[in-house]
């Protein structure tokens, strides 16, 4: 690795989007900036009348619900919903510091991937900042259970994601994979992969607030044993593709990119954020250590997406 490629990132301009909630079905309009050298990821919601909560960071002990997607506590009675996509894209791009501002309740589905997220990464370029990357080197292995599922964090020499799923559907079935980080294997093969849903199950998450704004325009709907989608599946196994791209979303609120190895069956957000309370439980568990002292011959920060601007002049941020 470079020094340059040791140093932390953030974005070279400010970058929005809107559309609504695939949940609440509500407007909402939000913004992905930079951030200072150590900052992390930070949120923000505006509140109309130019009131703006104060930035926090995106962090697990924020999480106050993970039913079918990972809300944030905001403070003061204000939460953001459906975060996931959004920190997936941020963190598989290799973005270490960034602002997240928006002005509803929850995080625009767009397309249902986390596509539009990194495309608009891809679009503005990163920024090289003048300090050093930080990760949570996992040190002792921690697992945590719901019956047959699981999610587990474990040492390993990378950052490396191995994610198997088992739904009781014919077009689903068991499907696993095996992921290890790079920001263009991320970009080629994981950003691109939807949210998804079955019409039998429509009727009672609608009658219960969720799925409000679902539609074939920006989730996977199958009916039975078919795929209404008219474009059929972006990745042969999309399925398993979209549950690893949550979890590199929730993994992301540990507050550092994870250096270990992340294992899961038939896991999902509730277990994602479990196995972070678990890792942090013990200072045992992990090292907070810096991009220097990981083994020079893992080349995964320079594998970057093709037409991704890295701006190699050191500014800060205003």
């Amino acid at each position: 690795m470079s020094k340059l490629t040791t140093r932390q990132r953030t974005l070279a301009a400010p970058i929005s989007f809107a559309g609504y909630g695939v949940h609440s079905a509500q407007p909402v309009t939000l913004t992905l900036g930079p951030a200072a050298p150590d900052s992390g990821l930070l949120i923000c919601r505006e509140l109309g009348e130019g009131r703006t909560t104060p930035p926090v960071p995106v962090h697990f002990s924020r999480i106050s619900r993970t039913t079918l997607c990972t809300t944030l506590d905001l403070g003061d009675s204000v939460s953001v919903a459906t975060i996931e996509h959004v920190t997936s894209a941020l963190s598989g791009m290799g973005v270490d510091n960034a602002l997240i501002t928006l002005d509803g309740g929850e995080c625009p589905i767009l397309d249902g991937s986390a596509r539009p997220f990194a495309d608009a990464i891809l679009q503005v370029g990163l920024e090289i900042q003048p300090a050093q990357r930080k990760f949570l080197k996992i040190m002792r292995a921690v697992t945590v259970r719901n019956n047959d599922a699981f999610a587990a964090l474990e040492p390993y020499n990378g950052r490396s994601f191995d994610l198997e799923i088992d739904f009781d559907s014919k077009v689903i079935g068991r499907q696993r994979m095996i992921f290890d980080w790079t920001p263009r294997r991320y970009y080629e093969d994981i950003s691109r992969a939807r949210t998804f849903g079955f019409v039998r199950d429509a009727k009672i998450l609608r009658q219960a607030g969720y799925a409000l704004g679902s539609s074939l325009d920006n989730s996977i709907t199958l009916h039975e044993d078919r795929i209404l989608n008219p474009g059929g599946l972006r990745y042969e196994d999309e399925f398993v593709r979209h549950k690893l791209l949550d979890a590199i979303g929730d993994l992301s609120l540990g507050g550092l990119p994870i250096w270990g190895r992340f294992r899961s069956y038939k896991g999902g957000h509730a277990l994602n954020a479990h196995v972070l309370t678990g890792l942090f439980s013990s200072e045992a568990n992990y090292e907070i250590v810096s991009a220097e002292d990981l083994p020079l011959e893992f080349e995964a920060f320079d594998d970057q997406p093709d037409g991704l601007e890295i701006n190699h002049y050191l500014r800060s941020v205003r």
